[in-house]
């Protein structure tokens, strides 16, 4: 009886040990969740929709969109941090929340090279600032002396506390001399709202977010944070251009996991983001939304993040923009 009880708890271990990579294997096995840092609407959510029919498709399993907007995205990176890596957890990273917000801080909630597993690159872009359209000034001479002569009006919208918004109207505080209040909202969306009706002066943002209310003639561009021209804006001049080359920067979106994805799923994600990004259909709607499509793989991406780091450090440090 001993004996055959012995043999049975030596078979079914044996079983269990077999079952692991089976179990590996079968991911996914349930609905995928992909977070997104900011309230819906913002360049960020955009990202998010174009990626989410071709992943479902790809991993065969429903990919749900989790907003959980809050400190410029920053919660959400956090909170990824201390998630469990089985692979059902995703988010759509960008730079604010994992380079600009830890580098504003003097204890930092998470190492981004440490800390996360860092699937792929999907786009980047630059940023175009806009004004509301019934502002008197129509380029960025003319808002530079306006606001130097209307100090107690002279505002800038953010997408929140730390993010590349934030940091974008902090470095023309710096370029220019001047001293635009900083007023931060949970997300683009609310934020555009404002500037459409003058309670702000000024957003610097992505094409995705301020396009279509320039189209609508509702915001007018005064420039563009490209290196060159964009080719949707043919008549707006660079930073550069305008006289301001140290405004200059650009934005990068991506997906992210949990630190220790297990490589197996590492693997399967990154291979079915390739492929959503090889379809026509999501290569025009990131052509269309003003975002240039930027494919780099887990190693690649994750030695872009360290080289970001060390790129922002110094220009955050001159700005003074802090967290604390």
């Amino acid at each position: 009886m001993r004996r055959r009880s012995t043999f049975a708890l030596a078979a079914a271990a044996w079983a269990a040990l077999g079952s692991g990579p089976a179990r590996a294997q079968a991911w996914p096995a349930r609905p995928i969740k992909l977070i997104v840092g900011f309230p819906p609407g913002g360049g960020i959510d955009i990202v998010a929709r174009n990626l989410q029919p071709g992943l479902q498709e790809a991993l065969g399993q429903p990919v749900v969109i989790d907003y959980k907007p809050g400190a410029g995205g920053l919660l959400a990176a956090a909170e990824l941090a201390r998630t469990p890596a089985d692979g059902y957890t995703l988010l759509v990273a960008n730079i604010g929340p994992f380079v600009l917000s830890p580098l504003m801080k003097r204890s930092r909630p998470f190492e981004p090279t440490r800390d996360f597993t860092w699937v792929g690159q999907t786009s980047g872009s630059g940023f175009i600032a806009a004004v509301p359209a019934q502002h008197p000034a129509g380029t960025l001479k003319e808002f530079v002396d306006w606001a130097r002569a209307n100090p107690d009006k002279a505002s800038y919208a953010s997408g929140g506390v730390g993010s590349i918004t934030h940091l974008n109207g902090e470095m023309l505080n710096q370029a220019a001399g001047l001293k635009l209040v900083h007023v931060p909202y949970k997300g683009s969306a609310p934020a555009v709202q404002d500037l459409i009706g003058g309670q702000v002066q000024l957003l610097v943002d992505v094409a995705s977010v301020l396009g279509p209310q320039v189209q609508a003639g509702k915001l007018k561009v005064l420039y563009v944070t490209e290196p060159q021209r964009m080719a949707g804006l043919p008549n707006v001049p660079t930073a550069r251009e305008a006289g301001f080359p140290a405004l200059e920067s650009t934005g990068w979106q991506g997906l992210v996991a949990p630190p220790g994805l297990p490589r197996e799923v590492l693997q399967k994600v990154a291979a079915a983001l390739k492929t959503t990004l090889a379809r026509p259909e999501v290569r025009q709607r990131f052509v269309q939304t003003g975002s240039n499509l930027i494919e780099r793989g887990p190693e690649e991406f994750a030695a872009f993040i360290a080289a970001e780091l060390q790129r922002w450090e110094p220009v955050i440090k001159a700005s003074g923009a802090t967290l604390d």
